[in-house]
């Protein structure tokens, strides 16, 4: 033949070639474990709609802490959760010094300080509504929510929190963040803004963990509308301008486009959160052998890396050797 095609298989025609030539790899340093920690003494509970996942009473952590380090994850992001006793309209239980988002966080950096340790901040978990911000006769009240979210941070920085990453989705919460750590000495700590959360359907088994459902309405008027990729670009700038260190695009799979044109557009590290719904999605369809897990888990961080990813928050990272060996 002398015509000269072009002959791509060439280097995909062996596994060695094939990682020769790889564009994109996911390593565990990508990876950030989400762990629940909750009140109370010897829990360790199941959430049964994300299978391997507990919540943890702090004196049992180390169980958890011990098998993220044996795998060499070297991040996490820290969720606390109350007693349903202990919400309230203000959300006070979130910004306790005993809470347990507070615990956990003094816990982890005392016996296993070569972790990083992110701390959400949000009020969801802790209002007696399940709204992320605190409300006033019909509605949120946005700059009242402020102030709580605040304290909140101020509190994990003062427990040791090296990130904090507010989640909540209020106008102008990185701005109040920043004030109130710079003022009290913690100048020195980096925030990670949930810049573009949507309001999305991939979050159900996440508020099973936290117990954190609206009692009342939805979240539509602060989180973000799927249908906007402008809008996101426009939060996300603001956010910068307030102070904001780096980004959160959530979730990952169903808005890789937000994730490359945020890479695309800002030179900030850009954060992704593989949800719990999308982790469900492929544990449930494996179960039902209808695909195989491994290769799937390879293929959705891959491809959430590839968009543009710099770190991935993810429920699969304390098995990242059975998914990457």
């Amino acid at each position: 033949m002398d015509h000269q095609f072009f002959r791509g298989r060439r280097l995909r025609r062996t596994s060695q070639l094939r990682d020769l030539v790889a564009e994109t790899s996911v390593g565990i340093e990508d990876l950030i474990q989400p762990i629940f920690v909750q009140d109370g003494k010897g829990q360790q509970i199941p959430i049964p709609s994300m299978e391997g996942i507990f919540r943890w009473s702090v004196d049992l952590l180390s169980q958890e802490m011990d098998a993220l380090a044996e795998a060499k994850v070297g991040s996490v992001i820290v969720f606390g959760m109350p007693d349903s006793s202990k919400k309230d309209g203000k959300a006070s239980g979130a910004y306790a010094s005993q809470g347990s988002a507070q615990e956990a966080i003094r816990f982890i950096k005392k016996n296993y300080p070569h972790i990083s340790v992110i701390s959400d901040v949000c009020l969801c978990a802790y209002t007696d509504t399940g709204h992320c911000g605190v409300m006033g006769e019909d509605d949120i009240d946005n700059d009242a929510s402020l102030e709580v979210l605040s304290q909140v941070a101020l509190s994990h920085a003062q427990a040791g929190a090296d990130v904090v990453a507010p989640s909540d989705m209020m106008d102008g919460r990185v701005w109040a963040i920043r004030q109130t750590l710079d003022e009290k000495g913690f100048s020195h700590i980096p925030i990670l803004s949930y810049s573009a959360k949507y309001a999305s359907s991939f979050y159900g088994p996440f508020r099973d963990a936290t117990d954190c459902a609206p009692q009342k309405g939805d979240r539509q008027g602060y989180q973000m509308d799927p249908r906007n990729q402008r809008e996101a670009l426009r939060e996300i700038g603001a956010d910068l301008q307030e102070g904001a260190d780096m980004v959160m695009i959530k979730p990952a799979l169903a808005y890789l486009d937000i994730i490359h044109e945020t890479k695309l557009t800002y030179d900030v590290p850009v954060f992704a959160y593989n949800v719990s719904g999308e982790f469900a999605m492929i544990k449930a369809a494996a179960e039902k052998g209808w695909i195989k897990e491994e290769p799937a888990v390879r293929e959705m961080l891959t491809s959430i890396k590839r968009a543009g990813a710099d770190r991935i928050l993810t429920y699969f990272a304390k098995n990242f050797q059975k998914y990457f060996s």
